[in-house]
């Protein structure tokens, strides 16, 4: 997909992103972005959000509540005999 859209940069160097941009990328309030220069170009790269991702991106094991928790509790318990 292409999408191109006209912006201005203002007094302090701000730049507006259209909402047509934003949205694309699934840019929101507070999102982080990367801000780079490459051959002369100014390239804005979303950083994605790690909650978001574990929760929309394809899942590769179940675990239920009762597992996590047993394995979490070997865990420490392990961190903790070494003391």
């Amino acid at each position: 997909m292409s999408l191109r859209v006209k912006s201005r940069v203002t007094k302090k160097y701000t730049i507006y992103i259209p909402k047509a941009i934003a949205e694309a990328v699934g840019l929101r309030e507070k999102s982080e972005v990367i801000i780079s220069v490459e051959n002369g170009r100014i390239v804005i790269e979303p950083i994605p959000d790690p909650f978001e991702l574990a929760l929309k991106s394809r899942k590769y094991a179940r675990i239920s509540f009762e597992e996590l928790e047993k394995i979490s509790e070997k865990i420490q318990d392990e961190i903790f005999e070494e003391d």
